[in-house]
């Protein structure tokens, strides 16, 4: 009988690998359609190009954090994760309910319906791979 304590999976192995590359790939594409979009024709739709750069600013973070260990790494990915659930479904109404304000469309317009809602689904697979993933806290 073996007295060694197993340690828990590391929040970025695993399935927790493979939501850190979801994320860094919705970081790059925001970023690429936000940098095209704001150098390009900036004055067509400045609300929707700033939220898709915001939007990717919260993915880049997100996967940075994500991809570290660590207490601070862990409530950094938890308030990037809250951000991202927050805007999505905040954008989402929005453009459901005052299409009028978005004369072109974000990373998050319609609940992320151009990304196949993908971006809806992440963050609540984000939160709760996190919240299953606790970092035991610093001394």
């Amino acid at each position: 009988m073996s007295t060694e304590l197993q340690t828990p999976p590391r929040r970025n192995q695993g399935l927790g690998r493979i939501i850190v590359m979801v994320y860094a790939v919705f970081a790059l594409s925001a970023l690429a359609r936000s940098l095209f979009q704001i150098l390009s024709h900036f004055d067509r739709a400045p609300v929707a190009y700033v939220l898709s750069a915001f939007a990717a600013v919260v993915y880049i973070i997100a996967t940075l954090s994500l991809a570290r260990t660590g207490r601070t790494a862990w409530l950094v990915s938890l308030a990037a994760v809250l951000i991202e659930l927050v805007g999505v479904v905040g954008v989402g109404l929005a453009t459901v309910l005052h299409p009028e304000l978005f004369a072109d469309a974000t990373v998050w317009s319609h609940f992320g319906a151009g990304y196949g809602y993908v971006p809806l689904v992440l963050p609540i697979v984000g939160l709760a791979w996190l919240l299953t993933h606790r970092e035991p806290k610093e001394s």
